[in-house]
């Protein structure tokens, strides 16, 4: 199946949040590639994938990085393809500079950011199915589907204290 999302993040150390993603567009039944492109130790492949994203079929980027997190910008700087960031929470300032190094984007160069970790990841991919949903009617109920049941779970789990 062609990917229709690339997720990329800025390092291999990303992955345990970022998965959070590709588990969700696999609930959703979307196409993803999933690859470590660093936009401070590999520049020219970020540019390399960035401009070929839309030729080889994606239509969506999902950008996960940390720190300085210039990933999901720069992306952004080199396709026209809706970039979705995710700031990866650091130990530092636990994610607060990911968050706004993506977050404060300049006029013409738009970046979607979500929340910071593994909340972000998720709502990055069903923010990415959406998107798709607009144009492909099997992801659209696949979306419903996974509304429908998130809110029966709630529903049926009333009592907190009930494990």
């Amino acid at each position: 199946m062609q990917p229709q999302v690339g997720i990329i993040m800025g390092s291999k150390s990303d992955w345990p949040t970022m998965e959070r993603a590709a588990a969700l567009l696999d609930t959703l039944g979307v196409s993803y590639e999933v690859e470590v492109v660093s936009a401070h130790r590999t520049p020219d492949k970020l540019f390399t994938y960035a401009k070929s994203a839309k030729s080889r079929g994606l239509k969506v980027i999902i950008a996960g990085a940390g720190g300085a997190a210039h990933l999901p910008g720069m992306a952004a700087s080199q396709t026209n393809l809706p970039v979705l960031g995710v700031p990866i929470e650091s130990q530092a300032l636990k994610g607060m500079d990911s968050l706004l190094s993506i977050v404060q984007m300049p006029a013409g160069v738009p970046v979607a950011t979500l929340a910071i970790g593994k909340a972000g990841a998720a709502n990055a991919a069903i923010l990415a199915a959406q998107i798709l949903a607009l144009n492909d009617i099997s992801i659209a109920k696949k979306l419903e589907e996974f509304c429908t049941n998130q809110t029966q779970t709630v529903l049926d789990n009333p009592d907190p204290r009930v494990i």
